[in-house]
């Protein structure tokens, strides 16, 4: 893969980090282009955080190479800790001082021209929506208004690369959807965003998506490309009677590798769906249950994640067995 141009925002090539024998990240390489929104989805201990703070100049890689903002992240990281935004999933914001007192702090440690801090202060107070809150103590603030502040406060220096870390993880559902609405904004202003999170949801708001998966990243694409490319399986939207008793029936199918309740009725993953479907058909009225729809339909991210990390597990099951 190549380096840095002036294209891309973010390179690394076979990047790892191992804390003694533990390899938290293993053999990493993606590039991300500038403007992108860029996720970068796993479970909780799947090697996200580790990978952020290597490429943000907090941690020192053990192996491979990488640029951020055209700097080397061995080499170059306090060159990189000037020119890129992170906000960590914990915000780091003093609960003791004011919302105004807060901005002004960040504003002293990037070093803001003192002609344009109040400018630069009363962007983030607008763009977070904290005009009534200027002077309210952060720690009385809800989670929500917490977030934007501490958003804004990455990006006061008006960075071109924000690194967020988790960083709707514990807040409610609205304010994470104004979350992603103000990032919106940022990438449609040029800036690039390299989002952790391990929402499934949120997934399906990035440009392209890095899935990472005990340190190795198992897949990367656009939504749409890993949906209809990397899914292996088929997923059915199953509407019948009596959903939840139907599950048991629908499990003893041949083929049929997963059954969830969906909605009223019920999502069925199955390594062949047209037969699948036609047995459904058939056995689903036999037993009781008188089924009204079954069609395929688009995996969710959900369904292509664990699709993925399902085949993950089998190879390295495969693997051990031949090694034994």
């Amino acid at each position: 893969m190549s380096h840095a141009d002036n294209t891309t925002a973010v390179a690394v090539t076979d990047l790892e980090r191992r804390f003694g024998s533990f390899v938290a990240v293993n053999r990493v390489s993606f590039a991300v282009a500038k403007g992108e929104i860029f996720g970068f989805l796993g479970p909780n201990g799947a090697g996200k955080s580790t990978t952020i703070r290597m490429l943000t100049g907090i941690l020192a890689p053990s192996g491979g190479s990488g640029t951020v903002a055209g700097f080397d992240i061995r080499r170059e990281a306090e060159k990189i800790k000037a020119n890129i935004g992170y906000m960590s999933q914990r915000f780091s914001l003093y609960e003791d001082l004011t919302v105004e007192e807060n901005i002004d702090f960040y504003g002293g440690i990037y070093r803001i021209p003192a002609e344009t801090k109040k400018q630069r202060k009363e962007w983030v107070i607008e763009m977070a929506g904290l005009a009534e809150r200027r002077d309210s103590r952060t720690a009385i603030l809800s989670g929500g208004w917490k977030q934007r502040l501490a958003l804004g406060c990455a990006i006061l220096h008006e960075p071109t690369i924000i690194f967020l870390d988790e960083p709707t993880s514990g807040v409610d559902p609205i304010s994470r959807r104004k979350f992603w609405d103000l990032i919106y904004a940022l990438a449609g202003k040029g800036v690039t965003v390299f989002v952790t999170t391990h929402y499934m949801d949120e997934a399906e708001y990035c440009d392209r998506i890095g899935l990472i998966y005990r340190g190795e990243l198992i897949a990367i694409g656009t939504p749409e490309h890993l949906k209809n490319e990397r899914m292996q399986e088929d997923v059915l939207d199953v509407l019948c009677d009596r959903p939840q008793d139907a599950m048991g029936a629908v499990e003893r199918l041949p083929g049929v590798k997963e059954v969830a309740l969906f909605g009223r009725g019920l999502h069925v993953v199955a390594e062949d769906g047209e037969a699948v479907a036609q047995a459904l058909r058939q056995r689903l009225p036999e037993a009781g249950y008188p089924l009204h729809r079954v069609e395929r339909i688009t995996p969710s991210m959900e369904d292509v994640f664990v699709s993925l990390i399902e085949a993950r597990d089998r190879a390295d099951a495969d693997r051990r067995e031949v090694r034994r």
